[in-house]
């Protein structure tokens, strides 16, 4: 059977099985290898006021919010967009 992808959509390589993560949006089981990650810094203060905070010398405490997705919720959120098949096989990072 012909594969559409050459790693299968996965990066594990030959590591045999690896652990399971659940979707952050639909909370469908994916592996760790093929699921995608999103990661951003979260503040309990707004934008505005830390700016304030800032320039008079406070720390400002955050912390790094960490997502996985399945690829499904993944293109849906457009965290991964869909190439064409004369661009699947390039490994350039994208901006999106």
């Amino acid at each position: 059977m012909p594969s559409k992808r050459k790693s299968r959509g996965r990066s594990k390589g030959s590591k045999g099985s690896s652990t399971l993560v659940q979707c952050a949006n639909c909370g469908q089981q994916v592996p760790r290898d093929k699921a995608k990650r999103s990661t951003r810094r979260v503040s309990f203060v707004e934008p505005q006021l830390a700016k304030e905070l800032r320039q008079k010398g406070t720390y400002i405490a955050s912390w790094v919010d960490t997502k996985w997705y399945c690829i499904s919720c993944a293109v849906h959120r457009g965290i991964v967009k869909v190439r064409a098949e004369n661009e699947r096989h390039s490994r350039a990072k994208r901006r999106y």
